[in-house]
C-alpha cells in the first residue's frame, strides 16, 4: 500500500500545525515528573486488592500450568497459549512463596501474598507500565500534551485497570506490541531526519519486541499494523525510511529468534497437539455468552451468526466515562485531516484492523478490548485536545484574554479526566462492575457481559461457604467445577465430589444435601432449563454479592427440590 504526495508531505512533519505555535512545550523534568507520577496511579489502581477476588476457570488453568512447569520443567500444559507470560507468573509465584516464608511476612499475616495476588501482579505491573509506552507512541506522532492525555486516560480508566487485574495474555501482548511501536516511530524519525544515529538498532529492537509480543498471544496480523504504516511512506521519492529486502529478512529473523527464546515450548510436540484442537474450537466448554440477557452461540467462526457484530460498540458506549465516549465522536474524524499530521495513519490502521475483523467474529469477550481500549483512549485524547483549543480559542476571541484562555483550556482536560479518575475511585477493586450512566449505572453493573464482568470472581467464597455447610461427601454441581473443587480443597473439604452442570447422567443421581452453585455469567443454553427448575423448586440458601451485586446463589437441596432437580436432568 503506498500513498501519494498530495496526501502525505514528509513523514509526521505536520503534527505543529495542530498544536499551533503559540502553545508552550513542556520542560523535560515536568514531563518525566508527570509521567512518573501517572504510572504509580496506574499501579496503585492496579495494584490495591489484587487477590479481593477469587480465581476465574481461566487463571486456574495458569496456575496450574505454572504448577506443571515447576513439577515437570518445560511441558505443554495450556500448550494452546503461549509460554512467556507464564514463564512471569511462576517467576511471581516463586518469589511470593519465598517472601511468605520470610521471617517478616511470618510476622505480620497482613504481609502475606495470595495465590491470586502473586499471580495477577506481573500483568498489573506491565498494565501500569502501558501508560508509559502509550505516551512514547502517542508524543512521537501527535506531540507531548496529547501523548500525556492519552497515557491518563489508560492509567485511570476503570476498564484499562480491569483488563490488567486478570491473569491473562492480552495485557502481556499489548504492552510487547506498543514497545515494539516505540521503537518502530523512533526509527522512521532517525531515519527521515538523519539525527540520532542509525535507525538499524531500533528497526531489530522493533523486531525482538514483535518477537516477545508473539510469545504473548498468537495474533500475528497485528504486525500488519506498523507494516501498513511503513508501506504507506514508500511512494514518496523523498522518503528515507526504507528497509529493503536485506534488512527485512534480518527483521523477520529477529522476531523467530525472540519468538522462540520466550516460547521454547513451541518446539514440543504436545503443544503443537494443544494447539491444534483449541484452534479446532475443541476448547470451547461453553455452548453460548450471555450478552444483555440473551444467550448468543459464541464461536469465531460463526461470524455474524455468533455474538452480535455490535458487542464491543455497546461495550464502549456502556464502560467508558461519557466524557470519554464523547471526546472519541470527536476524535475519530480528526484522524481523517491532513493537519493531524502523518501520524494518524498508524492509529487509523490500528482501529481498521481491531474493529473490522473483531466486529465480523463470532466469538467475543471483553477481554479482547485490550488491545482496543488504548486506541480508543488515544483517539479520545485527540478529540479532548482538540475540545480544550476550541474553548481557549472561544474565550480568547470573547474575553480577549489569553491567561482566562489557558485556564479554560486546562479546566476542560482536567475536568475531563476526572470523570475515569473518580469511576475508577468508585468501582474499586471490582472495576469490571462499572458501569457509566448511560448504561444504567449501578442499578444496571453485571447485566450487560455477566460472564465478563462476574468472571467467576465470588465462586472463591462460595466454595468457603459450601465448606462450611455441606455435608460429608456432598455433590457439587456448577459450570466451574474444577475451580469449585479447587478452593474446597483449599477450605480443608476433599471429601467434596465436584461436578460439572452440564453432566446430566451425574445430575440425575443428586439426593438430598447435595448442592447447586447458580453463578451469573455461566446461565448457558445447555443449563437454562435446568436451573430456571431449581430456581422455581426452593429459594438459594446463600446469595453472595460482589461490590454489592449479586453473584452467585447456592443451592442445599431439600427432598422434594432434589426431586425437582433430577426430573430436570431427565
Amino acid at each position: 500500500m503506498s500513498a501519494s504526495a498530495e496526501t502525505i508531505t514528509t513523514a509526521r512533519l505536520t503534527p505543529e500545525l495542530f498544536l499551533e505555535r503559540g502553545v508552550r512545550s513542556t520542560s523535560r523534568t515536568i514531563t518525566i515528573a508527570a509521567l512518573a507520577l501517572i504510572i504509580l496511579v496506574g499501579f496503585g489502581f492496579r495494584a490495591v486488592q489484587l487477590g479481593a477476588e477469587g480465581l476465574s476457570e481461566d487463571e486456574l488453568n495458569k496456575l496450574r500450568a505454572v504448577e506443571d512447569y515447576r513439577a515437570n520443567g518445560l511441558t505443554a500444559a495450556n500448550g494452546e497459549h503461549p509460554m512467556l507470560m507464564k514463564a512471569m507468573l511462576t517467576v511471581s509465584i516463586v518469589a511470593a512463596e519465598s517472601w511468605n516464608a520470610s521471617g517478616i511476612a511470618a510476622s505480620r499475616p497482613s504481609l502475606h501474598i495470595s495465590a491470586e495476588t502473586a499471580l495477577r501482579l506481573p500483568g498489573a505491573i506491565l498494565g501500569a507500565l502501558t501508560s508509559l509506552l502509550i505516551f512514547l507512541v502517542v508524543s512521537e506522532l501527535f506531540g507531548t500534551e496529547i501523548g500525556l492525555i492519552a497515557a491518563v486516560l489508560w492509567a485511570v480508566d476503570p476498564t484499562g485497570i480491569s483488563f490488567n487485574r486478570i491473569a491473562k495474555e492480552d495485557t502481556f501482548f499489548l504492552f510487547f506490541f506498543l514497545l515494539a511501536n516505540v521503537f518502530w516511530v523512533r526509527g522512521q524519525r532517525v531515519a527521515e531526519s538523519g539525527e540520532g544515529g542509525k535507525p538499524e538498532p531500533y528497526y531489530w529492537a522493533t523486531a525482538a519486541a514483535f518477537g516477545a509480543m508473539m510469545a504473548s498471544k498468537y495474533l500475528p496480523h497485528f504486525m500488519a499494523i506498523s507494516g501498513s504504516y511503513y508501506y504507506i511512506f514508500q511512494g514518496i521519492p523523498a522518503t528515507r525510511w526504507r528497509m529493503g529486502k536485506r534488512k527485512w529478512l534480518i527483521f523477520f529473523a529477529i522476531v523467530g529468534a525472540v519468538f522462540v527464546l520466550c516460547n521454547p515450548t513451541i518446539l514440543l510436540p504436545g503443544t503443537w497437539h494443544e494447539m491444534r484442537v483449541f484452534a479446532g474450537e475443541k476448547r470451547i466448554g461453553h455452548d453460548s455468552y450471555e450478552f444483555m440477557g440473551q444467550l448468543y452461540r459464541n464461536q469465531m467462526t460463526l461470524w455474524l451468526k455468533g455474538s452480535p457484530w455490535y458487542f464491543y460498540y455497546v461495550f464502549m458506549g456502556v464502560k467508558l466515562s461519557l466524557p470519554i465516549v464523547a471526546a472519541f465522536l470527536v476524535g475519530l474524524p480528526l484522524l481523517f485531516r491532513k493537519r493531524l499530521g502523518d501520524g494518524r495513519f498508524l492509529i487509523l490502521f490500528w482501529l481498521f484492523y481491531w474493529f473490522v475483523p473483531f466486529t465480523v467474529m463470532g466469538g467475543k469477550f471483553t477481554r479482547y478490548f485490550t488491545m482496543a481500549l488504548p486506541v480508543v483512549l488515544i483517539t479520545a485524547a485527540i478529540g479532548l485536545h482538540f475540545t480544550a483549543q476550541a474553548v481557549a480559542r472561544f474565550v480568547s476571541r470573547t474575553f480577549e484574554n489569553r491567561s482566562l484562555s489557558e485556564y479554560a483550556r486546562a479546566l476542560v482536560i482536567v475536568l475531563a479526566l476526572a470523570f475515569p479518575l473518580v469511576a475508577s475511585a468508585g468501582a474499586m477493586p471490582y472495576y469490571r462492575l462499572y458501569t457509566n450512566a448511560l448504561g444504567g449505572g449501578r442499578e444496571r453493573a453485571g447485566s450487560y457481559f455477566p460472564h465478563d464482568e462476574f468472571y467467576d470472581a465470588s465462586i472463591r467464597q462460595a466454595a468457603q461457604e459450601i465448606a462450611a455447610r455441606a455435608r460429608q461427601g456432598a455433590r457439587v454441581a456448577s459450570e466451574t467445577p474444577g475451580l469449585v473443587e479447587h478452593y474446597a480443597r483449599l477450605a480443608g473439604r476433599s471429601d467434596i465430589i465436584s461436578l460439572s452442570l452440564t453432566d446430566h447422567a451425574a445430575m440425575r443421581e443428586f439426593t438430598e444435601g447435595d448442592v447447586i452453585i447458580i453463578a451469573r455469567g455461566r446461565r448457558y443454553f445447555s443449563n437454562d432449563a435446568l436451573l430456571n427448575r431449581v430456581q422455581q423448586a426452593k429459594s438459594p440458601d446463600v446469595n453472595l454479592s460482589l461490590g454489592g451485586v449479586q453473584s452467585v446463589a447456592i443451592y442445599i437441596l431439600d427432598k422434594s427440590s432434589a426431586q425437582a432437580f433430577v426430573e430436570a436432568a431427565q
